[in-house]
């Protein structure tokens, strides 16, 4: 049924996404579908890494080690942006497709006021991915 799994990860929040991590994991060992981590950056320094080449490196070993954990198929996309705030939901929606991507596990808040204002990644992407989209509610 799937076959590309992508699962956006924020490298500086990774203890916050236990549970979107596994639910991924999960799946692609279920379908034998390969799990893509992406994750994006910019050309400036950031607490996560100080160059691409750098976050690169960062979230490659993060793949590798949550592949390596979980028994599936893994490896890292980086997506580089000017400005990931406002690039994001686009980002990922081109990263879904440029990876072929049929189903974008992603991890998600609980509702909240201003989510009746403005839309939330996840529920961007479930509006516009061509991709099935399961988001994953955190603690």
């Amino acid at each position: 049924m799937f076959s590309r799994i992508m699962i956006p990860v924020d490298l500086a929040h990774a203890g916050r996404l236990e549970k979107a991590l596994k639910v991924a994991a999960d799946l692609a060992r279920h379908y034998e579908a390969e799990l893509v981590y992406v994750g994006v950056t910019t050309n400036e320094p950031s607490s996560v890494a100080h160059t691409p080449q750098e976050f690169k490196q960062k979230l490659a070993a993060f793949a590798e080690t949550q592949a390596d954990t979980h028994g599936v198929r893994g490896r890292a996309h980086v997506i580089t942006s000017h400005d990931p705030a406002v690039e994001l939901d686009e980002g990922l929606i081109q990263a879904s497709e440029d990876l072929k991507a049929d189903l974008v596990v992603m991890a998600t808040h609980i509702p909240n006021l201003s989510d009746r204002i403005w839309s939330s990644h996840g529920g961007t992407l479930a509006k516009q991915a061509d991709a099935s989209v399961f988001l994953v509610r955190g603690e």
